[in-house]
């Protein structure tokens, strides 16, 4: 397999896990699938594989006293664009879980963060953070904890 077969499949690979999150949220195989580190054991053999790869002595060196410069010159080699591009796939994906999870547990809307997660994981982040500091500030009532939500689904049923 080449760097850009490995790159295509990394690519496809956390796609249906973005899918479940946003438009199946409350399904329980969703949530079985997300509380598994089994993704992000797969995406971080493939970018231990691209990393060991990429690196030469002269990319060690530049990586331990990172430059703009140097960097930009290592991520001008396919196999180190490769390798950086599946560390967000691993890193968005991951954080897009905790906010997942995190929504999962507490009652918060999720949806928009996780999505903005999936295209640009900093403002996924940020969105869920503004959003949990909003909602506790102005909807406190509609934070519900895992464990009220179940008591009062098991007492409805």
């Amino acid at each position: 397999m080449n760097i850009s077969q490995l790159f295509d499949i990394a690519n496809i690979f956390v796609l249906p896990f973005w899918v479940l999150m946003i438009f199946l949220p409350k399904w329980k195989f969703t949530r079985q699938v997300m509380e598994s580190y089994l993704p992000f054991v797969v995406l971080a053999g493939a970018y231990l594989y691209l990393f060991i790869n990429s690196i030469t002595p002269e990319n060690a060196a530049a990586l331990s006293n990172p430059q703009l410069a140097d960097i930009a010159r290592f991520f001008a080699n396919e196999t180190a664009a490769a390798t950086g591009w599946i560390h967000f796939l691993v890193m968005d994906l991951f954080v897009g879980r905790w906010i997942y999870l995190e929504g999962q547990k507490t009652g918060i809307w999720t949806i928009h963060s996780i999505a903005l997660c999936l295209f640009a994981g900093p403002l996924g982040l940020l969105s869920h953070i503004l959003t949990h500091w909003i909602t506790k500030a102005f909807f406190p009532n509609s934070q519900q904890p895992e464990a009220v939500v179940e008591k009062a689904v098991s007492s409805n049923s």
